[in-house]
């Protein structure tokens, strides 16, 4: 699901005119760094699904704590995706441990769409990626319009 949202963003941003440099499902840590770092991305976003214990469920975005832009970055998706799809507001997570974020030489975040194992976030993973899609594209051009 997240590969496919993920396809659907690239869609949207090269439709508005926002170059995507790499759109890759990889559990090489390092190796989606280190691609991010020498292409030159102004930004670097990760989508993923949510898991916990069935219970726990909405959106968040973990961040980097030191980075600003990517804390701006981070707030532009998720309002977009609360609002857009009306997910639980987990809100900004600040992760200084997570090597996607910590280790981009640009803002990154890491979008948590939806809780995959909660009956209500899994209907909205699977039926409204377009929507999801969507909504981060707009999170990235509030972002650069800031």
């Amino acid at each position: 699901m997240a590969k496919s949202v993920a396809d659907l963003v690239e869609h949207y941003l090269t439709a508005a005119g926002v170059e995507v440099v790499g759109n890759m499902q990889n559990d090489n840590l390092w190796e989606i760094t280190n691609t991010a770092n020498a292409s030159g991305a102004d930004i670097f976003i990760s989508i993923h699904c949510n898991a916990f214990n069935g219970l726990a469920q909405g959106t968040e975005v973990e961040v980097h704590p030191g980075s600003r832009a990517g804390k701006k970055l981070g707030s532009c998706i998720q309002w977009q995706i609360t609002d857009s799809l009306g997910t639980v507001d987990r809100g900004l997570k600040y992760r200084p441990d997570l090597w996607v974020i910590k280790s981009t030489h640009m803002p990154a975040v890491l979008v948590e769409l939806a809780f995959i194992d909660h009956a209500g976030d899994a209907v909205l993973l699977r039926n409204r990626q377009v929507e999801f899609a969507r909504a981060i594209a707009r999170g990235v051009t509030d972002y650069a319009l800031q």
